[in-house]
């Protein structure tokens, strides 16, 4: 018993395979009877065969030879004749004109096996019955375009032909992308090809659509710089002209756009290129809207020594909304270009079946990519790790590496320090966020500012006090400076130590701006030294350490 179902298991194992397994062609009744016999010239008996033979026919002008490589099956036999040839004229227009064709996938087998393929190619090694040539968008659902390997009878060999589906959708994909009305208009000489591939009115109209959208771009411009120049406010007109080169660009793409779909209907040829540059001239479009709308209203509301001083203290606030501003604009730009960049892989045919998977999927060019660029990826990850947790915002005052500066830009890869005099530090994000600076700005503006002196040890400390005072009071009087000096509580004067030289006085100046510190700092230090020379020949001794230069070292 036990050795029996044995037996059946294992022919189990055998047979149903084999049952499931689907046949090579589909099975038809017939195959376009209205048509007779095929002539010498048609050959179905591999995918790339019937291509050529009907792009061949095509080419010639035999339309009837061409509809043989048609299902004509769901049109009746007395007009199958008739409109074989009508509906092999229109599908030859629609691949002229959208398909790309990929011969690499139409091999020279009659059962189209794919010997070479991957883990990821799930028929390699297989027998194919029906092969995906394009697809094309028709409302409401695509329509693709098939060759179908059909048996037609018991007795006669299968051959490769459009099938009844796509046949179907011909006078569809017609009306969407065969010849414009204008193109309908033209004389039969206008149709002729020229050079490369190129009919003669595509080579009349081409350079005709080209001047058109210089003009247009023209215009445009005119029209921006009228209204910019009408406006009194900084900030519009700044607006206005970040707006202006975006606005150009996506009208010239829509002048294409609209031309390449209603008035002309190029070919193949410039449709490889063109589809891809209308995409590319949308995503620069928003690309550069983002960036120099977020440019205008920073330069001329949110920039320092513009209407609006971030560096003061009373805009902390501002500076926050200027940095945050910063981070939207990279989230943006950074969005902008992952998505564009899918949006143009998958429009461009030679990077069909790339497309959004490319920057979807953690495959292996991704990995290279992501290797290569790790760098830029770091200081733009970095650059959001600073405009999110707000360590430093635009016109903070920083040091950095001993250098005075306030940010001046943070930028997606880069920061931009302007220094106390003028020049600009150019410093990596990546490297900025890993080092030690001092925000002089970041949570209360108000600081002191140590003035370190060395006097004699018989200094009078308590006239050299009673003076500081005097100074500190004396600078609160000043009409340019009063307003920057701090409390009075928080001025102080403090002997921190002593050595062979003297002793060490450090004086605490009070200041309410980070910015105007250094200009109270070099104010009070000049008037204590003419204090300390005052104390000095009221007492006739001085108070200042004499020492020679080789002692001090």
């Amino acid at each position: 018993m036990g050795h029996l179902l044995r037996s059946l298991l294992i022919i189990l194992v055998f047979v149903l395979p084999a049952s499931a397994q689907e046949d090579p062609f589909f099975s038809v009744d017939g195959l376009n009877e209205g048509l007779g016999a095929p002539p010498d010239n048609v050959d179905r008996r591999t995918p790339r065969t019937a291509l050529d033979t009907f792009l061949t026919a095509a080419d010639a002008g035999d339309w009837r030879a061409a509809s043989h490589v048609l299902d004509l099956g769901d049109i009746e036999t007395g007009l199958q004749a008739r409109d074989g040839e009508i509906l092999a004229r229109q599908l030859h227009s629609v691949l002229d004109r959208k398909a790309v064709l990929d011969w690499s996938r139409l091999n020279q087998r009659p059962d189209a096996l794919q010997v070479l393929g991957g883990s990821q190619q799930a028929q390699a090694g297989e027998p194919r019955r029906s092969l995906l040539i394009r697809e094309l968008n028709l409302d409401p659902v695509p329509a693709a375009i098939r060759l179908n390997r059909v048996k037609p009878g018991e007795d006669t060999a299968p051959v490769w032909i459009f099938p009844r589906e796509t046949v179907a959708d011909i006078p569809a994909l017609y009306a969407a992308y065969g010849p414009s009305a204008l193109e309908a208009r033209l004389p039969a000489a206008m149709l002729n090809d020229a050079v490369w591939g190129l009919m003669w009115w595509e080579l009349i109209g081409l350079p005709l659509l080209i001047a058109a959208s210089i003009l247009l771009a023209w215009a445009i411009r005119r029209l921006f710089e009228k209204i910019r120049r009408s406006s009194d406010r900084a900030v519009v007109r700044g607006v206005l002209h970040g707006v202006r080169t975006p606005a150009m660009i996506a009208a010239v793409t829509t002048l294409f756009f609209v031309a390449s779909r209603s008035i002309f209907v190029f070919s193949g040829q410039i449709e490889i290129f063109l589809t891809p540059l209308i995409a590319v001239g949308y995503v620069t479009a928003i690309l550069m809207l983002i960036l120099n709308v977020a440019d205008a209203l920073l330069d001329n509301l949110l920039a320092p020594e513009e209407d609006l001083d971030l560096t003061e203290a009373q805009y902390q606030d501002a500076r926050s909304t200027a940095t945050k501003l910063n981070a939207v604009k990279r989230i943006l730009t950074i969005a902008v270009v992952l998505i564009g960049s899918g949006v143009v892989l998958s429009t461009a045919d030679v990077f069909r079946g790339l497309g959004l998977s490319i920057l979807a999927s953690a495959g292996a060019l991704t990995l290279v990519l992501g290797f290569a660029a790790r760098e830029v990826l770091g200081n733009i990850m970095a650059s959001l790790q600073i405009a999110l947790n707000q360590s430093a915002r635009m016109g903070d005052r920083v040091v950095w590496k001993g250098e005075v500066c306030y940010v001046e830009r943070i930028h997606l890869t880069f920061i931009q320090l302007r220094n106390w005099d003028g020049t600009r530090i150019i410093v990596p994000v990546g490297e900025f966020v890993s080092e030690t600076f001092t925000n002089w700005s970041i949570q209360d503006p108000a600081m002191l500012k140590i003035l370190k002196f060395k006097f004699r040890p018989e200094t009078d400390l308590d006239a050299l006090r009673e003076a500081f005072f005097e100074v500190m009071e004396e600078l609160r009087q000043d009409e340019k400076l009063g307003g920057e000096v701090g409390e009075a509580s928080e001025a102080s004067m403090n002997v921190t130590g002593q050595d062979v030289f003297g002793i060490d006085v450090w004086f605490s100046v009070p200041c309410r701006d980070p910015n105007t510190s250094w200009d109270v700092a070099c104010a009070s230090r000049e008037r204590i030294v003419k204090a300390a020379r005052k104390i000095e020949g009221a007492d006739g001794k001085s108070i200042f350490p004499e020492a020679q230069a080789a002692e001090a070292a």
